[in-house]
């Protein structure tokens, strides 16, 4: 069949991106099409969820999009009707012809045949509403002749005669209702067929109310920057409060506990407090930093806003284009979305040494009353000194991290407890969860310090229990050493003890334990596991840590029905540190 011009124009067959003829075009799934290349760029830089240009519609996940072949063939078959679109034999100052262009007096065009069922896919995938599509105007009236030397308009652009309202065209008489893309400029219809022949044209209204609409886009998008630093701001100011009441508090412990000591150790109370103290004026000057510098960026943001809500009411095309260029991007800024106010290092440091300070001098001042009644049992001496001098480590309230359990392992409400099930539990696929070996991580922590925590053990056959760090593998296959951030007891078949180094470390223990106490230094770099029934040592691995590290947790498969008993973490409060090394 003929070629329908009324129901098809370039505009159908345009990507909304670069305004140009498809290349391997792409369809998102709200149904918008785009260049391949046009819509991966437009994304990149978006991470994982992305929008189209031009509905908004959101995706939480990137699609993948494949080459809508039915569209390229479509776009290939319209590309090639318009070259093969034939005119009566030009003269020398005749133009190329134009399928887009009205027939010039005389000029017979010759109808292109579609193949078999073309256009009517054409049709169904690409029709528009005629009141939504871009009219093309009839050719101005008057006398091709006036101009010998110059070729008339290849596209079907009116030619408003000198005289009539809006900014004339100097050198032809012409309304400037054109813009040459190529040289960004606004030119008169026959300055498209002279100078800028062979240029890309378009209205320039039209191209105006795109250029608007991409802005329009920007605006948004600056919207949404400042909105961020609001929030940002909303957070700073919440965490600030937080970190001025726990100051407070550790104040107000800290007087508490010097109070009960004597004068001498009233100078170390006064530093003290003024560690603290210079805590919280750190905080308070680090968030001053940081409203100050979102308040200077909102500020930048919100005139950009203003300049661009200015150009987009102009009505004036050639300030227009003057002034486009310079805000057709995002400004490079700082990314807020990693920045927080965090407490200072210090936090809380000081309110524990003193209550552990307190603690060691009653316990040194109780067993000196039994030295001074046996001043000759040097066993006295030597007990004395090891509690004064030994700071164990601190009882650790762990919980298990249900995001991170393999699906088959069952967590009990309060999180103290693990087991190994023979179905997959109905949980998200998650990046934090083990999706091969049955282990679960701690929600704990640990970045300093000593730390300690037990775990019910009982006549379990297998078992994993340690310590892991955040950078770890958690997907597929995993090899269990301290080189890939593993450091780990593994208990196998009853009796078989092995520490997972590579190769495995075997460890002889007797008698088998019924509770494990695992024990961490992270400033030495020191794991350690004790048998907390004998309050004897199984094993110690020294290592320099230098990410967060998680207490790791492995029942191990059932086994049948053999190893079906569960991993108990025990409360802190049962746990006795005054016997480990």
């Amino acid at each position: 069949m003929s070629f329908p011009g009324e129901f098809l124009s370039e505009e159908q067959f345009t990507c909304s991106i670069c305004l140009d003829i498809f290349t391997n075009p792409v369809s998102t799934p709200c149904g918008h099409s785009f260049c391949s290349s046009c819509i991966s760029s437009y994304w990149e830089g978006q991470g994982k969820t992305c929008f189209c240009p031009l509905c908004k519609e959101s995706f939480r996940k990137r699609p993948d999009l494949h080459v809508n072949h039915t569209l390229k063939e479509i776009t290939e078959q319209f590309k090639r009707m318009a070259e093969t679109t034939v005119s009566v034999p030009k003269t020398a100052t005749d133009s190329a012809p134009n399928p887009f262009s009205a027939p010039k007096p005389g000029a017979q065009q010759r109808p292109v045949e579609l193949p078999k069922g073309l256009f009517q896919e054409m049709r169904t995938r690409m029709q528009r509403s005629s009141s939504t599509s871009s009219s093309s105007e009839p050719v101005a009236s008057g006398d091709p002749q006036s101009f010998p030397n110059v070729k008339m308009p290849r596209r079907n652009f009116s030619m408003t005669a000198a005289g009539s309202n809006g900014p004339q065209c100097p050198k032809h008489g012409y309304s400037l209702e054109l813009l040459c893309k190529t040289d960004q400029m606004c030119i008169c219809a026959v300055c498209a067929e002279s100078e800028h022949y062979g240029h890309t044209v378009t209205e320039a209204k039209r191209e105006m109310n795109i250029r608007k609409s991409q802005l329009r886009i920007l605006e948004v998008e600056l919207q949404g920057l400042i909105t961020v630093r609001e929030r940002k701001i909303e957070e700073i100011q919440t965490s600030l409060a937080e970190i001025q009441v726990n100051a407070e508090r550790e104040k107000a412990g800290t007087i508490s506990m010097f109070a009960e000591l004597m004068k001498s150790v009233e100078k170390s109370q006064a530093e003290l407090l003024e560690v603290v103290e210079m805590g919280q004026r750190a905080a308070e000057l680090r968030s001053q930093a940081f409203i100050r510098e979102l308040q200077t960026e909102i500020s930048d943001l919100k005139n950009r806003c203003s300049t661009i809500n200015q150009l987009t009411q102009s009505q004036d095309h050639l300030t227009f284009f003057k002034t486009f260029s310079a805000h057709t991007s995002l400004p490079v800024m700082k990314s807020w979305t990693e920045m927080a106010l965090t407490p200072d290092p210090t936090a809380g440091v000081v309110l524990r040494n003193v209550s552990q300070m307190v603690e060691e001098v009653r316990q040194g001042l109780r067993r000196l009353s039994e030295i001074c009644l046996h001043p000759s049992t040097e066993r006295s001496l030597e007990v004395y000194q090891q509690s004064v001098w030994r700071a164990p480590g601190f009882p650790m309230d762990v919980t298990l991290d249900r995001d991170s359990a393999h699906p088959r392992l069952i967590i009990s409400e309060d999180g103290k407890q693990v087991q190994c099930s023979d179905r997959y539990q109905n949980v998200a696929d998650t990046l934090e969860r083990f999706d091969r070996v049955v282990c679960v991580l701690g929600r704990q922590g640990i970045n300093s310090g000593c730390h300690y925590w037990e775990v019910l053990v009982g006549d379990k056959t297998d078992w994993d229990l340690g310590i892991a760090g955040r950078s770890i593998n958690r997907k597929g296959k995993i090899a269990a050493n301290p080189a890939n951030g593993f450091w780990f007891l593994s208990l196998r078949d009853k009796q078989d003890y092995v520490f997972r180094t590579e190769p495995s470390t075997p460890i002889i223990v007797n008698p088998k334990p019924q509770r494990i106490s695992i024990n961490v230094d992270y400033e030495r770099g020191q794991l350690s596991f004790y048998n907390a029934d004998t309050k004897t040592l199984i094993f110690t691995y020294t290592d320099s840590f230098s990410e967060t590290l998680y207490p790791f947790f492995s029942p191990c498969t059932n086994k049948s029905g053999k190893n079906e008993a569960p991993l108990i973490i025990c409360p802190p409060f049962l746990a006795d540190p005054s016997w480990l090394e």
